[in-house]
């Protein structure tokens, strides 16, 4: 029988027969005119039949096939020809074409003409196909398709479809260029696309780049989408100025969702092979990275590691443990290569283990730790005391009654084999008294520092047993003012938020107390308004003293903070006494002044200035002032100037100087594509570049080639320089060395060129 209908007016036709191939049921046709379409089931119709049709009733997880074409023609119970403006869907597979048959026995539909069809996540089409509706599987021939979570792409002689999942292409090619001739792609002689797996596999792969071969395997895999996936990952290509030419082609094993490994061969011109690796891992309540690399140097004729393992564990119980370990084969080894996978570029290496306890109100920590310094001839360092063991306590409780209670306390054995040692025992109790109101807080704090010193390697005549016992008093207090006004023509609130801090110690002479882990504190606005002017327990600074401190915010009406400006200042009642050895205390009657301004101007500019000025001097002891210009996504150029009078560095000529640099940096678009990237810090008194960075990016729309040149100070007398080359194939790989550490760590508000735009107005 056949049915058919002009454009605007088409059959609706229900078809019901029965699960056996055999069997046939009666048929009712509706006219509708919306359309002509039928419903299946399993190669099954299934429709409301007429009054008298009885059928089994299908199964729950059963899904309904719907066609729709022009005209129909054929027997329902078997075979039906659909012509003009076919489709036929079920689940999250739909077949559109020009012609079709649809064989409901087999559930098969056998399509010509203009084939689209679409499988789960990925879409073809093609001059004929056949699908089997159930099983999914088939072929297509002359297919194109597109992969939607990644966006690849490509074309085939043939595609055969192996399962709802699964399709397996013939001499076909890949890409995620949208164009119709990419600029990049990958020709080869089977493609087998596993979405069940996430796995695209190649046989013979060639990669192709702007019509040339750049590339080629026997065997190539990659994923579908972002998932890890194990397999060789692209190789790095650069070059050092310590060792030359260096290729790297890591293979990366992914374990388990949790659990991943990287190996990464590396060959550097001067020195050999490299091998090196990373694993990380990471559960419930606990994380850990463990790396190391190691190379028979060819330059000194030694064997060269480093190695470096983290671990964080935290038990619901409260109880934790880790490590921080890490280890270097020489002093050189940050200089001679300054590319490391255990992140090994400085020179003091710690080795760390510990075991914790918290509960509500207290916890404890114990560890030990010790120390490998990696010395520079110029500017050694002296080695740290061994903590072996550490035991810290901590405890608090708020609000009893009104107060707060805490408690630290510590245990230390200092070890050194040629500098006087000991046990350092300590508690200092504390008890504050919080008085807060809507606009004001005062808040009085009492404390007591109790510590006690059991030494060895003392010199003769000199106690090896001291004790110190000593209280602080502080009331900090503060104010908000707040009122409405107008920023650069735009509405805010602005905040006025003075803030006095008194804080009284009474002298104890220190003078024959070892110096374990202590030094004077930077001087700043977290400083200014501590209790002891000293880090570290060996010297509790005695003090009569008043802080004045003032913050103004200019805060939007969303709560966003636009602007910050800040000062605060010290006076002293009496002259601190208390000095490390060989430190002479002259503070005068006042401290250095610090002012702070930061925050965003306007949209495009934003500033961070901060400085410590001596009025006793008139000159400024320490200054930061930056600015930076971003106008738009991509587009960001940045200024700072620093000064430092208070910590002088060794200069090219061997003498000590103040630190003055310039730092210039930015990230800007050349044209519509290319984009310049550089970083210049330049020191003054030396009169040269300590630290550069200068590249080219460009970005086309599915691949992005990078060039980048970066300089980098290795120690006090030496530098290594480093060349990136990278063609980012958008998608599919990185091939070459990865410049991404050094533009980010170098160029603040750096953003990378194939991501979409985004503009941060911190």
């Amino acid at each position: 029988m056949s049915f058919s209908s002009r454009r605007l007016f088409r059959i609706f036709t229900s078809f019901v027969v029965a699960t056996s191939a055999s069997a046939t049921l009666p048929t009712t046709v509706f006219a509708q005119s919306m359309g002509g379409e039928g419903k299946f089931r399993n190669g099954a119709a299934r429709v409301p039949a007429s009054p008298s049709a009885s059928a089994p009733a299908p199964a729950a997880n059963e899904e309904a096939t719907t066609v729709s074409s022009e005209q129909m023609t054929g027997r329902p119970d078997r075979e039906v020809d659909l012509d003009r403006d076919v489709e036929l869907v079920r689940g999250t597979t739909t077949v559109k074409a020009d012609k079709a048959i649809y064989r409901i026995i087999k559930d098969e539909v056998d399509a010509t003409g203009n084939v689209w069809m679409k499988r789960l996540t990925s879409r073809y089409t093609g001059d004929h196909a056949v699908l089997n509706i159930d099983s999914g599987e088939g072929y297509a021939t002359n297919p194109t398709y597109i992969l939607e979570p990644n966006g690849g792409r490509g074309k085939a002689q043939r595609a055969d479809f192996l399962s709802n999942e699964r399709a397996v292409l013939t001499q076909s090619t890949y890409s995620t260029c949208e164009a119709l001739d990419p600029d990049w792609y990958i020709q080869s002689r089977t493609l087998d696309l596993d979405q069940g797996r996430d796995v695209g596999t190649m046989t013979n792969g060639i990669v192709y780049f702007k019509g040339m071969p750049i590339f080629g395997s026997p065997w190539l895999d990659f994923p579908l989408s972002d998932a890890r996936k194990s397999g060789v990952l692209a190789p790095t290509l650069g070059a050092t100025s310590t060792g030359g030419m260096e290729l790297a082609v890591p293979y990366y094993f992914n374990i388990a969702p949790n659990r991943d490994l990287t190996i990464t061969p590396k060959y550097i011109a001067r020195r050999g092979l490299q091998m090196g690796g990373v694993a990380r891992y990471m559960g419930e309540g606990y994380t850990g990275v463990t790396s190391g690399e190691r190379i028979d140097d060819k330059l000194t004729n030694t064997t060269r590691y480093t190695f470096s393992t983290v671990h964080t564990q935290q038990f619901s119980n409260g109880v934790g443990f880790g490590w921080n370990v890490s280890k270097a084969s020489d002093n050189n080894y940050p200089t001679d290569f300054s590319n490391t996978l255990t992140g090994v570029s400085q020179r003091l290496l710690l080795r760390n283990v510990y075991a914790s306890y918290a509960a509500t109100y207290w916890s404890v920590t114990a560890n030990v730790a010790k120390y490998q310094v990696l010395q520079d001839p110029l500017l050694p360092i002296t080695q740290p005391y061994d903590r072996v063991p550490q035991v810290l306590f901590n405890a608090s409780r708020p609000d009893v009654g009104g107060f707060d209670l805490s408690a630290t306390g510590e245990f230390t054995r200092f070890s050194s084999p040629n500098l006087v040692g000991g046990d350092r025992s300590s508690i200092t109790p504390k008890i504050s008294y919080p008085i807060l109101g809507t606009s004001y807080y005062i808040t009085p704090t009492v404390s007591v520092d109790a510590t006690n010193y059991r030494l060895n390697n003392q010199a003769i005549g000199l106690p090896v047993s001291l004790n110190r016992v000593t209280p602080t008093f502080s009331v900090d207090s503060g104010l908000t003012f707040e009122r409405d006004t107008t920023f650069f023509g735009r509405e805010m609130s602005q905040t006025f938020e003075p803030r006095l801090y008194y804080l009284r110690t009474p002298y104890r002479d220190q003078n024959q107390f070892p110096v374990f882990d202590t030094a004077l504190a930077d001087f700043n606005f977290s400083q200014i308004f501590s209790d002891n002017r000293f880090v570290g327990r060996d010297r509790i600074s005695d003090a009569n003293q008043i802080t004045f401190g003032a913050t103004s915010r200019f805060i939007e009406s969303n709560g966003v903070e636009r602007m910050r400006v800040a000062a605060a200042q010290r006076y002293y009642f009496a002259q601190p006494r208390v000095a490390l050895p060989d430190a002479v205390t002259n503070l005068g009657s006042k401290s250095d002044l610090l002012a702070a301004l930061s925050g965003q101007i306007t949209n495009e500019v934003g500033i961070d200035t901060a400085v410590q000025y001596s009025q006793s001097n008139s000159q400024f002891q320490q200054a930061n002032y930056g600015v930076r210009w971003q106008p738009a996504p991509k587009k960001v150029l940045n200024l700072s100037y620093r000064l430092d009078r208070t910590n002088p560095i060794i200069g090219s000529n061997g003498t000590l100087e103040n630190l003055k640099q310039y730092d210039l940096s930015g990230q800007w678009p050349l044209s519509a594509r290319w984009y310049g990237v550089g970083r210049i810090n330049y020191s003054i008194p030396d009169k040269t570049v300590t630290e550069g960075l200068a590249g080219l990016e460009y970005r086309a729309d599915c691949w992005v080639f990078r060039m980048v040149a970066q300089r980098l100070p290795t120690s006090s007398a030496q530098a290594t320089t480093s060349f990136f080359i990278q063609l980012e194939l958008n998608g599919f790989a990185k091939i070459g060395s990865n410049p991404m550490d050094a533009l980010t760590s170098s160029i603040p508000g750096y953003q990378i060129v194939n991501k979409p735009d985004s503009l941060s107005r911190n």
